[in-house]
């Protein structure tokens, strides 16, 4: 698997931003493991905020959709922001729509926007 293939990369920055870049897809066989373990390391790292970056995510199921409100959770208990980045796709944006879920996350329209919530 090539970096281009990975479908999680983990940055992390000085100022105690962790950066999770998703691509692909995010469902019950691909994607969601790697997430599920960035994203609770995320919460454990003591650090500010976690920005996820989904604008590259194609695809996410109910499995992609339980790894997020499970991390929006373990983030809230430990007192670390997270905000999701886009723009998001089209069928992602639906899940958080049909789901319901929209006002549980925190969004941004990019990176960038996400770094100044």
């Amino acid at each position: 698997m090539t970096a281009d293939e990975v479908p999680v990369v983990v940055e992390t920055t000085d100022d105690g931003v962790v950066l999770i870049r998703v691509r692909g897809s995010l469902d019950g066989w691909s994607g969601s493991s790697a997430l599920v373990g960035a994203l609770e390391e995320a919460a454990r790292s003591g650090g500010r905020l976690t920005v996820a970056d989904l604008s590259r995510l194609q695809f996410a199921d109910s499995t992609g959709l339980h790894a997020l409100l499970d991390a929006q959770h373990r983030h809230a208990e430990a007192g670390v922001r997270l905000v999701l980045a886009g723009p998001l796709g089209t069928a992602v944006l639906r899940l958080f729509e049909v789901s319901g879920t929209s006002g549980a996350f925190t969004f941004a329209d990019s990176v960038d926007a996400a770094l100044t919530c």
